[in-house]
């Protein structure tokens, strides 16, 4: 029914980040590393299994599907996709995270289903097509790297009532790909348009060609498995539509939409039984086939599924994959949540790893985590807003970090809607490094005591309110308003106003003190869920500010885009660096930082939007669309004279930008290598480089496959052929090698031979 980088340390209950360059990055958890701090965090997420890196083992994608409602096409968009390549042996759990590799994907919207469809060997990709309530299809036609073509658009069709027509799927829906009738070919299950009962598209491609490569679908049953579910509920009926003989055999009612499918045998009587989920309720409930292969009959279920663990409790909607997680041969059960809206995921232990412990035919599953991958990850819940601050007064940075909220639990009204609670707080990150090498330290959760406030959306600003030469805070929440916390020393806080100059900018206020207009006193720019960014003039003094409204569109911008969101979550962020030039940076809820000039003797006038972020970061070949909510801060962390990024976003997730934290060019970006060679490949100790006459080869980096840089080096003498001696330190294995030429940047794919 369809309803990089930093190096973190925690020892006992304390998390150190260590920011060392272009050093590979290492996360510790006691004697434990985190594998993938900066990766983002997760909340409702759906996972695959592929060969991304063509290594003939399976690897591991996942979709974070929280996304912004699409005005123009009627659909919720997520947009953040998760690469993370199989690095186990027998019965280990090892993955890597390669964000590099996510270019190489199609753009995915809200459901992802990988199903080799044509038995090549390949894994294909099924996902919803925005706009059409449909199925688009990529077929997967890689030779060396990665690559997909899509073969089904706008929407799959079947042959149902004298015609073909789209095959109806939601984005609240999770349809079930599966051999359904054992003939070869992969068969779709769908509910019906109203719901209540589940549609079979049988494919007709062995019987009308003998071979599995087409996608020709004929709706043959409209009551497939002879169940059906409660038009208000997640109630099921068994043994009902028995007597009907047309295909459309009952008007239904209106009802709620969102459920989904995970085909497998559970007992060993090959037949496929279901694991399903539906929107507002917990629960996977299994259904069981005491049917035959030509005629499905559901006879019983488990609502408390799976009997010999703990039950999955996952508000809401929860999804399931059935994967090898821990490569001993037996498909594992990834669950996570599905629920469209936004405020119902139970964020940090959002997805939850059951391993199989019987066989594949008849899967015996225990709970392992219900925070899987989430756990080596920094994650703050839903959302994570950063404001980087001398805090203590040590002459190092140090990080105070709100969030949307936390979940604490969900419940039902009186007419049966779900609601999740969620509590927001800010944690302070001392820096108890150097100069040069800072280390955060969790020193305090909850500092300014907002917790007892019971807010959402709690966003962190600094500076010194009252001259007593220690910072206090001012943070914005979820009403619009902007709550006063003084600091009495020590790191005890105390709320002294919660209407603090009676502001109030609707919702979602977003504040940042900072001297605009350089007159040495701190003014107050605050963005809000409009879009649009409120400032504030001081026009007080030191011991006492006087905060004077100027306008509610500073520098004329807003960052809503109408075609996707009545929303824009404005989260603006000045800064400095060594030129003294001001600059902005505002996050969004589409999740593009938009960056910002031309702010100096301008604040009546329009702020020049620009492209250049990659020029203050160093980078190259960046997006910068982090997901939905984005919030950003910048400073030179590190005091090298470089900016660094921090970025969080509604997963709750942190992501990092700067110097030594490159994202590898996504392929689609790069340009084609047929002009430069480069050999041996696999590579020893000597590399060469040849380009055409026209090019010439200036600098090389190469990374990991995780992205990380782990050799550079620069050419002054710059021409068309160049030699390279391997660093001794380098590993056997895969990397990837960028050429940066007068054509532009090359890459490829290498594989280190060096012993």
């Amino acid at each position: 029914m369809g309803k990089t980088i930093f190096l973190l340390y925690i020892l006992s209950s304390c998390c150190f980040y260590t920011l060392i360059g272009q050093s590979e990055p290492q996360v510790f958890n006691s004697a434990t590393p985190l594998k993938y701090p900066w990766a983002g965090g997760m909340n409702s997420m759906q996972f695959g299994e592929i060969d991304i890196d063509l290594d003939g083992k399976m690897d591991l994608f996942a979709l974070d599907r929280d996304g912004v409602f699409n005005i123009a096409q009627n659909d919720v968009r997520g947009n953040r996709t998760y690469c993370f390549l199989n690095d186990g042996g027998p019965n280990e759990i090892k993955y890597v995270f390669a964000p590099e590799y996510s270019s190489l994907f199609p753009e995915l919207y809200n459901w992802v289903i990988f199903a080799d469809y044509n038995m090549d060997g390949k894994t294909d990709i099924f996902t919803y097509s925005p706009g059409w309530a449909g199925i688009k299809v990529y077929e997967n036609v890689s030779t060396d790297v990665l690559k997909f073509d899509l073969v089904v658009s706008p929407f799959l069709t079947s042959f149902q009532g004298g015609g073909y027509t789209n095959i109806f799927v939601t984005y609240a829906d999770y349809p079930g790909i599966y051999d359904i009738d054992n003939d070869g070919d992969l068969d779709l299950l769908t509910f019906s348009t109203l719901g209540t009962f589940v549609d079979l598209h049988r494919n007709m491609s062995m019987e009308l060609y003998g071979i599995p490569d087409s996608l020709s679908f004929e709706r043959t049953e409209t009551c497939w498995g002879y169940f059906g579910e409660s038009e208000e509920s997640n109630k099921l009926n068994l043994d009902t539509c028995r007597n009907t003989t047309d295909l459309n055999p009952i008007i239904e009612k209106d009802r709620h939409t969102g459920s989904t499918f995970l085909l497998l045998d559970l007992n060993a009587d090959n037949l496929v039984d279901l694991l399903l989920g539906d929107i507002d309720y917990p629960s996977l409930f299994a259904l069981y086939n005491g049917g035959s292969p030509e005629e499905a009959i559901m006879t019983s279920y488990d609502t408390l599924f799976p009997a010999t663990s703990e039950k999955t409790t996952l508000f809401s909607m929860p999804v399931s994959s059935y994967i090898d997680v821990n490569n001993d041969g037996l498909k594992d059960l990834l669950v996570s949540t599905f629920d469209p809206s936004l405020s119902k995921s139970q964020n940090k232990n959002s997805v939850w790893l059951y391993l199989n412990y019987g066989d594949n035919n008849k899967p015996i599953f225990n709970l392992y985590s219900k925070n899987f991958l989430q756990k080596e990850m920094l994650d703050f819940g839903t959302e994570a807003h950063i404001c980087v601050y001398d805090l203590d007064k040590d002459d190092l940075n140090d990080l105070i970090i709100g969030n949307y909220g936390y979940y604490l639990s969900s419940y039902y009204d009186a007419a049966h809607f779900l609601h999740s609670i969620f509590r927001s707080r800010i944690d302070f990150y001392k820096n108890t490094g150097t100069t040069q090498k800072p280390k955060y330290q969790l020193w305090k959760k909850d500092i300014g005591n907002f917790w007892v406030e019971d807010m959402l959306g709690l966003a962190p600003a600094l500076a010194d309110i009252n001259a007593d030469s220690l910072p206090d805070i001012l943070a914005g929440n979820s009403n619009g308003r902007v709550v006063l916390s003084i600091n009495k020393g020590n790191y005890d806080f105390e709320i002294s106003d919660t209407n603090y100059f009676n502001i109030d900018v609707g919702e979602y206020s977003y504040p940042q003190l900072f001297d605009l207009d350089k007159d040495g006193l701190k003014d107050l720019i605050i963005g809000e869920k409009n879009g649009n960014i409120n400032y504030y003039h001081n026009e007080g003094n030191a011991q006492s500010p006087d905060f004077v409204f100027i306008t509610d569109s500073l520098g004329k911008i807003n960052v809503t885009d109408y075609n996707v969101s009545y929303y824009g979550y404005s989260s603006p962020h000045f800064f400095r660096l060594a030129d003294g030039a001001t600059k902005l940076i505002v996050g969004s809820e589409q999740g593009l930082i938009h960056y910002y000039e031309d702010i100096d003797n301008n604040l009546g006038g329009e702020f020049m939007l620009s492209d250049k972020l990659d020029q203050v970061l160093d980078t190259s070949n960046v997006s910068f669309d982090r997901g939905l909510r984005t919030s950003a801060a910048i400073a030179d962390l590190n005091k090298d004279g470089k900016a660094e990024m921090l970025v969080g976003n509604y997963a709750g997730g942190i992501e990092y930008f700067g110097v030594g934290a490159e994202i590898m060019p996504g392929w689609k970006e790069n340009k084609s290598l047929d002009s430069i060679s480069i050999f041996p490949n696999p590579a020893n100790n000597i590399l060469q480089l040849n380009a055409n006459n026209q090019i010439k080869i200036h600098k090389i980096k190469i990374y990991s496959l995780s992205g990380i840089l782990v050799m550079e080096e620069n050419f002054t003498d710059v021409n068309s052929s160049v030699s390279i001696s391997l660093k001794l330190h380098l590993q056997d294995g895969f990397y990837f090698i960028q050429v940066y030429s007068t054509e532009g940047i090359f890459t490829k794919k290498l594989i280190f031979n060096l012993n």
